[in-house]
């Protein structure tokens, strides 16, 4: 018998906050709020034309670097890299009891607690898996953040991992040149996830922003990854959010994650801090500068 949890509480309550930095924001928020009888929007930053991309040099100078992210990937322009292939990629994710699902305002998190790892391909070290979210579009003609030949897709997972080897938390390797590896999977609409069910499921549970939700039971995120895991992409990049750190080894698949249209329009009904829809939270293609991706593969990508 299952049934669901009800909060008899503000979410944003301080009290209520898990993250004691987060309760810390909100509760001065909160003060000056009384104090001058305004609202302070809860992020400096966002998607809109006001607080977007394009704005966030303003407070993130890091955003005009040269290792910054995402970008458009051009197959053609791409060089094999042996070595790839020498030295495999590993996932080795260890199913969790159960995972908290957030909704930050700028879209779902869910993190993990297990110490799942990704070793292998360009990674020196094993590096363990934090939490994953998703960015997706208004429509299902955009809303990836990396590019193929300027292709975008409905949406695209990500899976944040921090280098364990070096580091003792992922706070401590957010912002190290070495200290970050993402997985990156292209999103198109299809047939339902079921794995990714667990967690759309609980979406009605996190419509405001600040939100959160336990998923009973077990939830394997090896089933985000596909089986093979040979065909990828990797470059030395960054956040796609602020604080933009250059601190990123993306690993993006030629490959794509299938989910259903309604599991899609789950994602994009939950709301910011202004309770207005997420939609169209990603980052543009920004230059590539003077790097290069290497392909763990040879011959033409399988991305249509």
């Amino acid at each position: 018998m299952f049934f669901k949890k009800k909060y008899s509480y503000n979410v944003l309550d301080p009290k209520h906050v898990k993250d004691p930095e987060a309760a810390f924001i909100i509760a001065i928020r909160r003060e000056i709020e009384k104090l001058n009888d305004v609202k302070i929007p809860s992020m400096s930053w966002g998607y809109d034309t006001n607080n977007g991309p394009a704005t966030w040099c303003k407070d993130y100078p890091v955003a005009n670097g040269k290792r910054q992210s995402p970008i458009d990937i051009v197959p053609n322009s791409v060089s094999q890299e042996p070595s790839l292939q020498n030295n495999p990629l590993r996932v080795t994710y260890k199913p969790e009891p159960d995972v908290d699902i957030s909704n930050t305002g700028a879209s779902v998190k869910v993190q993990m607690t297990q110490q799942s790892e990704l070793t292998g391909g360009p990674l020196k070290g094993k590096y363990r898996l934090e939490q994953f979210h998703l960015h997706w579009g208004s429509e299902n003609s955009k809303g990836s953040e990396h590019t193929v030949n300027g292709k975008m897709y409905p949406a695209e997972l990500h899976l944040v991992h921090w280098n364990a080897d070096k580091y003792s938390s992922f706070g401590e390797a957010a912002d190290k040149s070495d200290g970050l590896a993402v997985l990156g999977y292209f999103v198109k609409i299809g047939k339902e996830h079921k794995g990714f069910k667990q967690i759309t499921d609980h979406l009605k549970e996190i419509t405001k922003t600040g939100s959160h939700s336990p998923s009973p039971g077990k939830f394997d995120p090896s089933c985000l990854v596909k089986d093979d895991i040979s065909r990828y992409w990797t470059y030395e990049g960054s956040l796609t959010t602020p604080p933009l750190y250059e601190s990123v080894t993306w690993i993006v698949f030629d490959d794509v994650m299938e989910i259903s249209q309604e599991q899609l329009n789950g994602l994009r009904s939950i709301k910011n801090c202004e309770n207005c829809c997420i939609q169209n939270n990603y980052r543009p293609p920004v230059p590539i500068c003077d790097r290069s991706v290497k392909a763990s593969f040879s011959g033409a990508s399988k991305l249509k």
